[in-house]
């Protein structure tokens, strides 16, 4: 039924995003046991939080009578020293989504362009919307950004460019010398927002923190999140790295209290934690050179990925995603990202990622 209210004509066609489906969603649905369901959907941790995040959380519980320091100092200070910038360069948001969200505020509305990647996040269309901006998609390159068309699609009009490097859902990485070029020839009034969630499994990323740490682009945002390599999804934290002007003008837009005592507890502890951040390293290098290896086997084409998931051809892609839940086998299905003879699988645990194979194999064949 249409609801009364005169609500925001946006919100007519905008999409609602749908995440990967919860265990205990699955469980109910199918009448599986929980404990007998793995969840390869979301491009989570397998190796589960830092112990010495959860050791920080614990702790944290005395206090949950009081209200979080607004402002995350020690979160922050921490962040600053691991990254070489100044606290005032950091902004936090309740996962990287509520950073996009600060975007939007701050520079999209009617009669602005905002330019993403054909296969891109989601997240980054249904903000452009939303804001009542103009949706600008250049067609992938090998399922990945061409970020010189990108480049060229710039107008008086734009505002902001999403790149995400390594990409969601697609696992691809865009070329280095495309990504300087595209850093170098942005016009000073478009906004260059490197996704960056992934930054941390790659051996040898484009670095481009000295950018903000010198002062030279005010024009970049990046982004990155405690939900991938850290381990902490369920907390929800992200955070901009930006010029303290930009910062400054999404600290007007955030809400107050947005990050959590135990949020700011644990993850300020995650960030000492190399060893679980080594462990999770070796476990994906391992997992993804196993999913692909066995989809080469079995003459399945699959997009080679830098990340922590692969995307592969499976046919019919809604279909196997169910098939593979009634094996106990959660996986993403990428119709929404018109892609649907696809599906996404995350790396688990080497016995995770040998199930999934298993359930694959037995799908396939009927």
């Amino acid at each position: 039924m249409q609801s009364p209210l005169p609500l925001n004509p946006a919100l007519e066609k905008l999409s609602v995003y749908q995440p990967g489906r919860p265990i205990e969603e699955v469980a109910r649905e199918l009448g599986l046991p929980a404990d007998d369901i793995i969840k390869l959907a979301s491009n989570e941790n397998p190796l589960g939080p830092s112990p010495a995040a959860l050791a920080a959380m614990e702790k944290a519980l005395q206090q949950l009578h009081l209200y979080p320091d607004g402002n995350a100092f020690y979160l922050k200070q921490k962040l600053s020293d691991k990254l070489g910038v100044e606290p005032g360069n950091l902004i936090l948001g309740n996962g990287s989504n509520e950073i996009i969200e600060f975007i939007g505020h701050a520079l999209v509305a009617p009669g602005t362009d905002v330019i993403v990647s054909q296969y891109c996040f989601l997240v980054y269309p249904i903000i452009t919307r939303l804001f009542g901006g103009n949706l600008i998609t250049v067609p992938a390159k090998d399922y990945g950004h061409d970020l010189r068309a990108m480049l060229r699609a710039i107008t008086p009009q734009t505002r902001v460019v999403f790149v995400a490097n390594p990409n969601n859902p697609t696992g691809t990485l865009a070329d280095r010398a495309d990504v300087v070029e595209l850093l170098n020839e942005l016009p000073p009034h478009v906004l260059l927002v490197m996704d960056e969630a992934y930054i941390e499994f790659l051996n040898a990323p484009v670095d481009l923190l000295p950018f903000v740490r010198r002062g030279l682009k005010p024009n970049l945002l990046l982004m990155r999140t405690f939900s991938k390599i850290y381990g902490l999804a369920g907390l929800r934290l992200g955070y901009g790295i930006a010029a303290a002007e930009l910062v400054a003008a999404l600290e007007k837009v955030r809400q107050p209290f947005n990050i959590n005592s135990l949020v700011q507890a644990g993850a300020t502890a995650a960030l000492d934690d190399d060893e679980h951040i080594n462990r999770t390293r070796a476990n994906n290098a391992q997992g993804l050179d196993f999913l692909q290896t066995e989809f080469a086997r079995m003459r399945l084409s699959f997009i080679p990925s830098v990340a922590n998931f692969v995307l592969v051809k499976v046919g019919d892609g809604q279909r196997v995603f169910t098939e593979l839940q009634k094996q106990g086998v959660i996986t993403r299905p990428m119709r929404a990202y018109q892609l649907p003879e696809f599906i996404r699988i995350s790396v688990g645990t080497p016995a995770e990622n040998a199930r999934c194979i298993t359930a694959l194999k037995t799908i396939l064949k009927s």
